[in-house]
């Protein structure tokens, strides 16, 4: 009998000393130098919770998440800092207020999480203008592009219990990053300045007859692709018809193509091709009026999926901006002017 309640009271200590997970976050810390008077915890779908600020700049208070995520903790427009908050969590927040996120030391239970978070945006303030990293040769960009995954790599290891959730959303992210530099690479070594831009053949001219990119060959080509459903195609089409004026009988040709097409056409071509010619004649439009109709060769070559795009290609054919500076853009005649034209 002795046994058996010394089992029992066994039992209840160790299941006194259990401690049961809680459904809420407890915050707290403290902000140095602050001058604020609220945090605002906010999410995905707006403030989950605000919370006092004392005048000695500490606060604690609770909350609840209805899902793990990464919220921001702000005191104002311009002091932000994200945190990832799963209900159980028991975190500490301190850092000075005129230096918000860059002085914050999170610490605590779940803590880690947050740290990953901060430590991954300073890796990514660390990659500098990705148009630097793209004009590197093959080795050094290759070289690159592999001291950054080891990065990434190691700043994952360096955290431990971090939350499933979280990891998946970072290790996704880091991928992202490293092919989207990857392909774009290598879609500027094909459309890179100086390469044989891509063709089109047997464009239909609002003048009569049909238009190819060798048409033009012996002058700089400044192509604008667009259509006429575009509402920031037509913005361009005062600027682009003063670029026109401007540049009168210089070396260049102005080249609308026109993607008009079935789709946005009740499903006839024949319909597509009218809209696209009571345009042109409707709003006047000058220099080259080009439709593609169903040739799409040339809108896929340049990987265009959004209008308007403009294209400046040289005498020889060749690349000089896949994605030229709109008409708009004070940058273009600063362009053409460095070109001499």
């Amino acid at each position: 009998m002795k046994k058996f309640s010394s089992l029992v009271l066994l039992v209840i200590l160790i299941t006194s000393c259990t401690k049961t997970p809680k459904d809420y976050i407890t915050l707290s810390g403290k902000l140095e130098n602050n001058t604020d008077s609220i945090i605002s915890i906010t999410g995905r779908s707006g403030v989950l919770k605000k919370i006092t600020i004392n005048e000695d700049g500490t606060f604690k208070d609770t909350l609840k998440v209805t899902k793990s995520d990464i919220y921001t903790f702000q005191t104002s427009r311009t002091k932000r800092a994200p945190l990832y908050l799963k209900n159980g969590f028991v975190i500490t927040i301190n850092g000075d207020a005129n230096e918000f996120m860059t002085s914050f030391d999170y610490s605590g239970y779940g803590a880690s999480n947050s740290n990953l978070i901060i430590a991954q945006l300073e890796e990514a303030q660390k990659i500098g203008n990705p148009a630097e990293i793209f004009q590197l040769k093959d080795d050094a960009f290759k070289n690159k592009v592999n001291s950054l995954k080891k990065s990434y790599d190691s700043i994952l290891s360096s955290y431990n219990d971090i939350d499933s959730s979280l990891l998946s959303l970072v290790s996704r992210q880091n991928q992202q990053v490293l092919d989207y530099l990857n392909q774009t690479y290598a879609k500027n070594k094909v459309m890179g300045k100086g390469n044989p831009s891509p063709k089109f053949e047997g464009y239909v001219d609002i003048k009569g007859g049909k238009k190819s990119l060798d048409s033009f060959k012996g002058k700089y080509i400044y192509i604008d692709v667009w259509a006429t459903w575009c509402g920031p195609c037509i913005q361009q089409i005062p600027y682009l018809k003063q670029l026109e004026k401007d540049y009168h009988n210089k070396n260049i040709e102005f080249v609308s193509i026109s993607t008009d097409e079935s789709r946005r056409s009740g499903g006839s071509w024949d319909a597509a091709e009218k809209k696209w010619r009571d345009f042109v004649k409707e709003k006047q439009l000058s220099g080259v009026q080009l439709w593609a109709g169903q040739d799409i060769s040339f809108q896929q070559a340049y990987q265009i999926s959004g209008i308007p795009r403009f294209i400046l290609i040289d005498p020889q054919g060749n690349i000089v901006d896949a994605n030229a500076p709109r008409p708009s853009d004070p940058r273009l005649k600063e362009l053409l002017s460095s070109l001499k034209i």
